[in-house]
């Protein structure tokens, strides 16, 4: 990683070698995986995969944002003052202009924040880490 690039920038890639970043532990019920979880039992269990562990990406995920009743709304107000402004009495532009303007800051705010990215990695020990957060993975 450049000084300029931080792991927040960092965006993975299908096939890109990769190490953990940090020590991880998985915990939570466990079951065989040729048995269907209704007809067996699952037990509790830990794993513990230290820092360093490297690996490839098989597949990385990008999740929406979620947007707010207000992204939405200035989503909705703008595209009407964009689409129909120019037909609009000047009061009615002028009022319209003013709720664009007093919801921008939440659109702001929803543009600034980073896509929630996952990723599935096969770890040269054979587990398989799937739909973790891009940033526990650094370029190896």
């Amino acid at each position: 990683m450049t000084d300029e690039e931080d792991e927040g920038s960092m965006t993975l890639n299908v096939g890109q070698r990769v190490r953990l970043a940090a020590d991880l532990r998985l915990a939570g019920s466990v079951i065989p995986a040729e048995e269907p979880p209704e007809e067996t039992d699952s037990f509790a269990a830990s794993l513990a995969l230290a820092a360093g562990v490297e690996g490839t990406v098989e597949r990385v995920d990008e999740h929406d944002r979620e947007q707010s009743h207000e992204v939405r709304e200035y989503l909705r107000l703008k595209s009407l003052l964009d689409d129909f402004g120019h037909q609009m009495p000047s009061a009615s532009r002028r009022q319209l202009d003013e709720q664009v303007g007093a919801l921008e800051e939440h659109w702001v705010a929803h543009q600034r924040r980073l896509l929630r990215v996952t990723v599935r990695v096969r770890l040269d020990n054979g587990f398989v880490l799937d739909d973790v957060p891009e940033h526990v993975f650094a370029s190896a």
